[in-house]
């Protein structure tokens, strides 16, 4: 009976051996070096249980063992829910760290950078290119809608879902600046102040202008003045694809359109592009001390400011000596042709 317990006892400490050097060795393999040679994306897809992981991860040569891959996940004592998504991978990483990563959520984020004074049919076309993105286009956005700035997102996201972050970021951000708008403008609301930025954005890229531009604006709307902007007349006569190279007409100054602010009075019907933050916050607070009624550009990428119409016209006169000049130089010449709006009448 006793050399039967030692036996008992013989194997019980043989098992114990055994699973404790399995163990250990499972653990070693877990905490060793991993194959994969350069950092990688990786993408875990949505659903992927621990084989389909380990598949994945073994495709993108991470791992080297997918079964002890599959088992550290499903014996995890502390199992945190993995998100699916694209996960940057370092070079070398063990099996335990890709654990932990998975299990972090910490998910690669790219950025999707829009330009202030793009249209919404660029944008929504710049977002339909995005490859990383998912999903058709079927949110409802007009020209205005769309905040212009850096945008964080994880491969996968939608793009109706980022098109709603801009949208979103845009009405946050019109709200705010409305709330601390300057006393006694002639707008009728918020959109107003939209379609003032728009035209601010396209009308210079100077950031010391934007808040002269809208007080020159508001000057001439509080005096019932047309604004003679360039920039509407283009949108109109274009429908906001711009004039790809060739210069404006006397058609197109005399045209019907209802964005033509030559012709017509007033603010246009709407927006012309999507502006940026500090030409919303120009719109909402033009330079208070500004009495100028006419800029026109000043060939060095700025313009010329004019409280009356015998000052601009000898600024126009210097900007047409100096467009004069240019054309005598040739192409060949290394001056630039700063772009700039049509003189103001």
């Amino acid at each position: 009976m006793l050399s039967f317990f030692r036996w008992v006892l013989f194997f019980i400490l043989l098992l114990v051996t055994m699973i404790g050097g399995g163990l250990f060795i499972g653990r070693t393999m877990l905490e060793a070096q991993g194959p994969l040679e350069q950092t990688k994306n990786v993408l875990i897809p949505r659903g992927a249980g621990p084989a389909t992981m380990a598949k994945v991860l073994q495709e993108q040569g991470v791992i080297s063992h997918p079964g002890l891959f599959r088992i550290a996940l499903m014996v995890d004592p502390t199992p945190k829910p993995i998100k699916a998504g694209e996960y940057e991978m370092p070079p070398r990483i063990s099996m335990a760290k890709v654990v932990e990563l998975l299990q972090s959520g910490k998910l690669v984020q790219r950025r999707l950078t829009i330009p202030e004074g793009m249209t919404t049919a660029e944008i929504i076309d710049l977002v339909r290119k995005n490859d990383a993105l998912s999903g058709e286009i079927t949110v409802d956005v007009k020209e205005g809608d769309l905040l212009p700035e850096t945008y964080f997102y994880s491969r996968e996201d939608t793009r109706d879902s980022v098109l709603l972050r801009m949208k979103e970021a845009m009405e946050k951000t019109l709200d705010e600046a409305w709330r601390k708008r300057a006393p006694g403008l002639p707008y009728s609301g918020k959109r107003d102040a939209l379609i003032m930025a728009s035209i601010i954005e396209k009308e210079t890229s100077l950031a010391a202008e934007r808040t002269r531009v809208a007080a020159v604006f508001v000057n001439r709307l509080r005096r019932k003045m047309r604004l003679d902007s360039d920039p509407t007349t283009i949108y109109g006569v274009t429908n906001g694809k711009g004039m790809e190279g060739r210069e404006l007409t006397r058609a197109d100054l005399q045209s019907s359109s209802p964005y033509n602010t030559y012709v017509v009075a007033g603010l246009p019907p709407g927006p012309i592009c999507n502006p940026g933050r500090a030409s919303i916050l120009a719109a909402v607070a033009p330079a208070p001390r500004e009495r100028a009624l006419y800029f026109v550009a000043d060939g060095q990428g700025g313009h010329s400011f004019a409280n009356n119409i015998y000052e601009h016209n000898r600024n126009v006169a210097r900007w047409r000596d100096i467009q004069r000049q240019r054309q005598e130089q040739g192409p060949s010449d290394p001056a630039p042709a700063a772009p700039a709006p049509l003189p103001k009448p």
